[in-house]
């Protein structure tokens, strides 16, 4: 018996920076040195951090469109070899390819180590003030206002901490949407470009993040974190010229008819009164 044979049939998930070349571990550069391959989401992409640390591993490619496609032959590579999986930014599998390949792994009991690093999401989520033990984590929110509406009624009660990704062309959309559907007073705090240089962090009500990046199209750009915060009596605060009109329609609308004037007179979404109207008004107006 060899016991000097290196083993194989090792799958590396290598977290690298989403942003500051700096933040790369030195634990990742070694493996990626040392792997005889690398699955890259876009080998033009990761050549450029190989070159910036003088590693010359092969790569091959591994991404969304190709994934099904090239497991298979990954998976017989990984007899003879060990190989890195590595996305264009951050840790693969968390909303960028490799979940397929990972699970096939388990399925051919080929060792999967994970190699951490950066998360746009938990270092967002680490910096933003909100509760990080319990959170529910969606991914992009919805290209369209049909199912963002969905999604965000969906989850418009959850007290967890809420994380979605978001891109610049959206945002304003977005934020407008949160502040219809969950409310102006929603806390929410939108991360944008984080580890770059134009990082910027910013905490406050959804209505006033809205009104933020209005003001300057260049608070647009870049990649976008939103954290949201989860249901709570402070974000379920109605402004008290609402709660007035609505206390005065009811006397002599419908509940369902005062909510809706209410919300049109003041344009708002009739969902940021309805929980408040069903709890004061519920019992004395049927």
């Amino acid at each position: 018996m060899n016991i000097n044979k290196i083993k194989t049939r090792i799958l590396y998930v290598v977290a690298t920076p989403i942003g500051n070349i700096k933040d790369i571990t030195y634990r990742a550069i070694h493996i990626l040195k040392t792997v005889q391959l690398i699955a890259a989401e876009d080998t033009r992409h990761t050549q450029n951090l190989l070159n910036h640390f003088n590693i010359t591993t092969k790569m091959i490619s591994l991404h969304k469109y190709n994934e099904h496609k090239i497991t298979n032959k990954i998976i017989f590579l990984l007899n003879t070899k060990n190989i890195a999986l590595v996305s264009n930014a951050g840790t693969p599998a968390i909303h960028d390819p490799g979940y397929i390949l990972i699970h096939a792994c388990h399925k051919e009991n080929i060792t999967v180590i994970p190699i951490p690093g950066p998360c746009a999401l938990i270092a967002a989520l680490s910096a933003s003030g909100l509760p990080g033990d319990n959170f529910y984590y969606k991914g992009f929110l919805p290209k369209t206002t049909l199912s963002r509406k969905k999604i965000l009624l969906h989850i418009q009660n959850i007290k967890e901490t809420i994380i979605f990704y978001e891109s610049c062309h959206r945002i304003l959309y977005s934020i407008q949407d949160i502040v219809s559907y969950l409310g102006e007073n929603r806390i929410i705090v939108l991360v944008k470009e984080i580890t770059k240089i134009w990082e910027r962090i910013k905490y406050g009500k959804a209505v006033d993040i809205l009104t933020w990046l209005k003001k300057d199209d260049l608070r647009q750009k870049g990649e976008m974190v939103i954290i949201i915060s989860g249901m709570n009596n402070h974000n379920n605060i109605i402004p008290i010229k609402v709660q007035r009109t609505l206390s005065i329609l009811i006397k002599t609308l419908k509940m369902k008819q005062a909510i809706q004037l209410t919300a049109l007179i003041h344009k708002i979404h009739k969902n940021q009164i309805y929980n408040y109207a069903i709890k004061k008004f519920l019992h004395d107006k049927k």
